[in-house]
């Protein structure tokens, strides 16, 4: 058998091309070149590649893994602009406060004053300690007992109709019997006139000497009882200009209008 043509019988015979690892296929470096350059470098400097195509493969996958460094960021404003509008979402519809229900004591109206004029004080003692009131004497030379109960009312404050939160509720009383005097703070017993005394005898003549005339008896001093009725102090001004605050009860001039909270000393401040 003859050689083929053009051949030379003495011609250097090629080396066997080596075999090739399923890492060194070019399909799976080219991919890691892109997703992931260092991988790719590596298997691309064990392939079978000539040395300039390692070489391009190597720059280029090294470009592309130090792009997003390589690139500044934008500003912010264009960056803001560049995001889609972000979609609003719905505000949450308020919840309606509920109304809190009134109580009760919150819906009653304040109590008004009744007409306590004319009937006793049991029937004002319920109102008035329920508001904290007082009762005083409509005569102020007349103190109250320690029971009246039975005690008839001829004044009251407030009026019947008014809001006892208005002010404190206040009555003024006498005893069964005793008629109501035209204003509160009356006087009922007044001072009885000294009696005066009948003129001397006048002497008759006579021949003797005439007697020496006798010393005529000194006035009795008038009682405390009458000093107590001729002293009489309007208000507490006038017991402070006569220099007898405090009073105290048994004192000339003390009256029940002196001594407002009735323990028996008047005019305290």
């Amino acid at each position: 058998m003859y050689p083929p043509p053009h051949s030379h019988p003495y011609a250097p015979v090629p080396p066997p091309r080596p075999l090739r690892r399923w890492w060194q296929h070019p399909a799976l470096v080219v991919v890691l070149l892109v997703v992931f350059p260092p991988a790719g470098i590596a298997l691309a400097w064990t392939s079978l590649w000539k040395r300039s195509q390692k070489i391009l493969a190597t720059v280029l996958s090294g470009l592309w893994f130090l792009l997003p460094f390589l690139v500044p960021d934008p500003p912010e404003d264009d960056a803001k602009a560049e995001r889609p509008a972000a979609t609003a979402s719905p505000s949450p519809t308020p919840t309606p406060t509920p109304t809190p229900t009134p109580t009760p004591s919150e819906t009653e109206e304040a109590p008004v004053m009744p007409a306590l004029v004319g009937g006793d004080y049991a029937s004002a003692e319920q109102i008035l300690t329920a508001n904290l009131g007082r009762a005083h004497a409509a005569y102020k030379d007349v103190d109250l007992p320690a029971e009246y109960g039975t005690w008839l009312v001829c004044f009251q404050r407030p009026d019947a109709g008014a809001a006892v939160a208005s002010a404190v509720p206040v009555v003024y009383l006498t005893e069964p019997g005793v008629p109501c005097p035209q204003s509160p703070n009356a006087v009922l017993h007044k001072p009885t006139p000294k009696p005066t005394p009948p003129p001397a005898p006048k002497p008759r003549p006579t021949t003797q000497p005439p007697a020496p005339e006798p010393e005529p008896e000194p006035e009795p001093e008038p009682t405390r009882e009458a000093v107590e009725e001729d002293v009489y102090y309007r208000n507490c001004t006038a017991v402070r200009a006569a220099g007898a605050a405090p009073i105290h009860r048994g004192d000339p001039g003390y009256a029940r209008h002196l001594d407002r909270d009735g323990d028996g000393v008047g005019c305290e401040n």
